[in-house]
């Protein structure tokens, strides 16, 4: 009979659950409780400082019109030996609107400049391996000029370069 009672006390004593699990639950739920209500201050005080700032209003001004100037120094240059094997003569800056191995190619893009009213000219650069024959469209004594020349002339030759004949 003693021994029935005590296997009665400890079946209900160890089924019971321990008041220190209850506290440890209750405090970890309470931690978490407070860091949310601290998010949520901390979100608060955040809007309530975007409210606050003033943004002063925009000023619209009138655009107005100016020209824009090429820098001719920044236009990259070419430097070759040529020798001019048909036209006039070069000027110290040149727009090259063609390269070729083939002299009669040149020659045909020449013609065509020609009659569209450009004094062009073919010169060749013996000193690379195939020779290349340069079509020259205009030539000019400033670097300046010479840019000028070539930003126009890339509209219809879009590889137009500005060469420096040594």
């Amino acid at each position: 009979m003693i021994c029935a009672a005590l296997c009665a006390a400890l079946m209900f004593t160890g089924c019971k659950s321990s008041e220190s699990a209850y506290k440890q639950a209750y405090l970890k739920a309470k931690q978490q409780e407070e860091l949310q209500q601290k998010q949520e201050a901390e979100a608060q005080a955040a809007a309530q400082e975007q409210e606050n700032n003033v943004v002063a209003p925009l000023e619209e001004k009138p655009v107005t019109e100016g020209q824009v100037v090429d820098n001719a120094d920044n236009v990259p240059v070419r430097q070759e030996t040529v020798s001019v094997v048909a036209g006039s003569g070069l000027k110290n800056f040149s727009v090259v609107v063609g390269s070729f191995s083939l002299k009669a190619n040149a020659e045909g893009l020449q013609q065509t400049l020609n009659n569209q009213g450009y004094n062009a000219q073919v010169v060749v650069n013996n000193q690379v391996s195939p020779a290349m024959y340069r079509v020259v469209a205009t030539t000019f004594d400033s670097k300046g000029e010479a840019a000028a020349s070539r930003n126009a002339l890339q509209e219809k030759f879009p590889g137009a370069w500005l060469l420096y004949a040594k």
